[in-house]
């Protein structure tokens, strides 16, 4: 039986609850309009929710990209059903969607035409690509086809 260490102990793989998958990903933002601009009017996610310090987007099937407004969300927030501890960050954060490979073209395309540069270009040595660039507050994105990691495959 394979055991992993851990903070607290050794803990057994097998008592361990399984996660199933990422749900939300998060990146902050100084401009929350210039933001939605272009998480929706680029790339095309619907804002599901709209607030003073947060826009919500539908990532694709049970995936939220969460943009939070810097400097307002460092401060616990009372909910109906309990507190929503506090969180920031500084500098750029990095996140990737998933891409099929044909999709490569009409994605250079498409950023190109407009006006979003792509900062780079990565062939994997599994095979995939990755196309890198940046949102108007200098967070980097990234656009990737499979395979990429081992648990990427087409």
């Amino acid at each position: 039986m394979p055991i992993a260490e851990s903070a607290v102990g050794t803990v057994s793989v097998s008592d361990r609850p399984k996660l199933d998958g990422i749900l939300e990903t998060a990146v902050y933002v100084d401009d929350m309009d210039a933001a939605h601009g272009f998480y929706e009017g680029i790339l095309g996610l619907k804002r599901m929710v709209a607030g003073d310090r947060l826009f919500a987007y539908d990532a694709g099937p049970a995936q939220t990209l969460l943009v939070f407004y810097r400097g307002h969300t460092g401060e616990d927030v009372p909910t109906p059903g309990g507190i929503v501890p506090g969180h920031d960050t500084s500098g750029h954060g990095h996140f990737a969607f998933r891409i099929l490979n044909d999709q490569l073209g009409p994605w250079r395309d498409y950023l190109s035409s407009k006006g979003v540069d792509i900062i780079s270009e990565v062939v994997w040595p599994a095979g995939g690509t990755s196309l890198y660039f940046k949102d108007p507050d200098g967070n980097i994105l990234e656009l990737a086809s499979a395979p990429l990691w081992p648990n990427f495959l087409a």
